[in-house]
């Protein structure tokens, strides 16, 4: 099937378009998108403040430019926009809030080089094949979803400060974005709602923190326009086995993130996703994780939110992707406008994590319920998740009495959960036809009663 038929778009993914159309589309998926949450959710964990946060946003920004270019002009060759995962944010939080930024950023190297070496050898695809239908991509990102909701909620009402300008500027920022996206759902065919939301959102936040004397912008003024990245801003890498071997674990988990949005695009665009394209995708992964951790960034994974500007705009074409990655590079440069998003008060940010948790769990269960959920699929989706959440509140001293590696695997709920969820993939015998074909039956049975009463 030819891409262009496929959602009747406009352009498919390798057609051509004007250059100054492209520039505006790249804007537009720039502006859409919410790349600048998670940088700086975890620069503030970790004790960055001032020019040091702004900076750590700067390389954040470039790193997803450069890794956007990479993937989408070079390698997997979609148009999918790189941008830091949240996969890993409360283990980065662990690990730089307690061994340092220099480890930190050590600790993201091996595991990119491993995630290289697994594309060039081509054993990601077949793993995929095997282990992670769409039913186990939707219970990670649950996962993922529910475990960062804690992070999103002690943000917004933070005591860091006067606790009720952080609690109203972050609840604002989360209702005005959520009563957009009510909008969005009730007047689907107003266009630039979806783009302009987030900023909204964080304008009417930082607005009532201003008011309440929450804010500060004094920095945003003596920033420089335009400088140039200084390598080992934050210190040499240092390298430390534990910190690592979590790292590289979790880059599995990255990867799972960024192949739910590999077939979303594919089922938007119709392009084929053959191992071939899987193989590249995973190098231009690893690859674009190794830019993030060079620049003392974050690990990178491919946005499912531009998919759905495409299916607004109907233009697949590359050309827009990558000039949107070339307008994420060039930010990169800019110290001001990176002082002016950190001045933004981080509830306000949060209020906005919030919403992303939100979207994170909801599109999860739109994976899940794909699936027949029979008996063993039941068990897989309850084991996991219990096994994830359960992370969430582990008492402290438990935690402190685990060994040290332990007590970073322990800090992700990701990392318990998938692995619970994987395995029991790969080890439960999968139930006979018969038994599927009740258990479909029973969900759709139990389908129907609930529209009934819906109705009624």
């Amino acid at each position: 099937m030819n891409s262009n038929d496929h959602m009747q778009l406009i352009a498919g993914v390798n057609d051509r378009i004007p250059f100054g159309r492209a520039f505006v589309l790249g804007l537009q998926h720039v502006l859409s998108m919410d790349l600048y949450i998670m940088p700086l959710i975890l620069g503030a964990v970790i004790g960055l403040q001032g020019a040091d946060l702004s900076y750590f946003l700067q390389m954040s920004f470039l790193a997803c430019g450069l890794a956007t270019l990479i993937q989408a002009g070079l390698f997997m060759k979609f148009p999918i926009v790189q941008g830091p995962s949240y996969v890993p944010l409360a283990a980065l939080c662990m690990v730089g809030s307690t061994m340092g930024i220099p480890v930190m950023i050590g600790s993201l190297i091996p595991g990119a080089l491993l995630v290289i070496a697994l594309g060039m050898c081509k054993g990601f695809s077949r793993f995929i094949r095997k282990a992670i239908p769409p039913f186990i991509g939707g219970i990670i990102i649950l996962i993922v979803g529910l475990t960062l909701v804690p992070t999103a909620i002690t943000g917004v009402f933070s005591t860091d400060g006067d606790l009720t300008a952080n609690a109203v500027s972050g609840c604002v920022a989360f209702l005005v974005l959520l009563v957009c996206m009510v909008l969005q759902y009730r007047f689907p065919d107003v266009k630039g709602l979806h783009m302009c939301s987030v900023i909204l959102a964080l304008v009417a936040g930082t607005v009532i923190a201003v008011g309440m004397g929450a804010a500060d912008f004094s920095q945003v003024s003596s920033a420089a326009w335009f400088s140039l990245p200084q390598p080992f801003h934050f210190g040499v890498p240092q390298f430390n086995v534990q910190a690592c071997l979590l790292m590289a674990f979790l880059y599995f988990f990255i990867l799972l993130d960024a192949t739910g949005t590999w077939f979303t695009i594919t089922a938007i665009t119709g392009e084929e996703l053959d191992d071939r394209r899987i193989d590249k995708a995973t190098i231009g992964e690893g690859l674009g994780c190794l830019v993030g951790a060079l620049f003392g960034g974050t690990p990178m994974t491919g946005y499912s939110s531009n998919a759905g500007l495409i299916a607004i705009t109907r233009v697949a074409s590359r050309r827009a992707i990558l000039a949107g990655g070339v307008l994420l590079a060039a930010m990169g440069f800019c110290p001001k406008l990176m002082a002016l998003i950190t001045a933004i008060p981080t509830p306000v940010i949060n209020g906005i994590f919030a919403v992303v948790c939100m979207t994170l769990i909801s599109n999860s269960l739109h994976m899940i319920k794909t699936a027949v959920l029979d008996e063993r699929t039941m068990m897989i989706l309850g084991a996991s998740v219990v096994c994830g959440v359960s992370t969430m509140i582990l008492p402290d001293d438990v935690v402190a009495a685990a060994p040290a590696f332990l007590q970073y695997f322990l800090s992700s709920g990701i990392a318990i959960g998938g692995t619970v969820a994987i395995l029991l993939q790969l080890v439960l015998p999968k139930c006979s036809k018969e038994r599927q074909r009740h258990a479909a039956d029973a969900t759709q049975d139990m389908t129907m009663i609930a529209q009934e009463s819906a109705a009624a």
